[in-house]
């Protein structure tokens, strides 16, 4: 597999295939990128309709390496249920199994040698935030941070009264319903929460420069809310 590419135009560190076992008899792909010296590592969960594969989800986990951060971009569903979603589209919004999913890749790098002593953080967008803050509720000694970009944390609900690592909340200027729903969530956390509206954004980031503000605020939170693992 080839590396990604920095912004800079260089190389970055190799990514490594990982096959994550579910309960329900899934096996689910990832990619892991360890930088050097990693700083801690990062869990992306995708949102409605994407994979691992989100060219979003993947500028934002380049601009985390670059920083020393480690992430893990994988599948939250097989190619099976993918074509069964693309039709019917009800597990994007299944957000109690997009948690167990997002939790078994958890517990997958808390129990490998060289991830289980760093600092592990989660990244949602879309519907995948609301999975990111119900896996931090129900893994709250492994989590140490949660960013949503363009996120739907209102769809966690209960689960953010349990969330206790910090939050980060990332919304377009431009995304005026689901800025509405993010101020609604950010309300209902126990966590100590940020909320950061990027000015010009839409829903996307495909504004020039938004994706950018939105990954840089990542970056930053997560460096600044690492903890030492067990």
């Amino acid at each position: 597999m080839t590396a990604p590419d920095r912004p800079d135009g260089s190389a970055g560190p190799p990514a490594e295939p990982v096959h994550i076992e579910v309960g329900d008899g899934a096996v689910l792909t990832g990619d892991l990128v360890l930088p050097g010296q990693a700083q801690s590592v990062v869990v992306f969960a995708h949102g409605s309709g994407s994979s691992r594969h989100s060219p979003r989800n993947r500028a934002v986990a380049r601009v985390l390496q670059c920083a020393g951060h480690g992430t893990l971009l994988f599948d939250l569903l097989t190619e099976d249920e993918e074509r069964v979603d693309a039709v019917t589209t009800e597990l994007r919004f299944d957000v109690p199994f997009l948690t167990r999913r997002l939790i078994a890749a958890v517990d997958l790098l808390t129990g490998r040698p060289d991830t289980a002593r760093l600092p592990l953080g989660l990244f949602g967008a879309s519907t995948g935030a609301a999975a990111a803050l119900a896996a931090a509720a129900e893994r709250p000694d492994e989590v140490c941070a949660v960013v949503s970009r363009g996120g739907r944390p209102d769809l966690a609900g209960e689960a953010l009264r349990e969330v206790r690592a910090p939050v980060l909340l990332v919304v377009g200027g431009l995304d005026h319903q689901v800025l509405h729903l993010n101020e609604q969530a950010a309300d209902a956390l126990a966590a100590p929460c940020t909320l950061h509206v990027v000015p010009g954004a839409g829903h996307l980031f495909e504004e020039p420069g938004t994706l950018e503000d939105a990954a840089a605020s990542a970056r930053d939170f997560f460096a600044r809310h690492r903890r030492t693992g067990p």
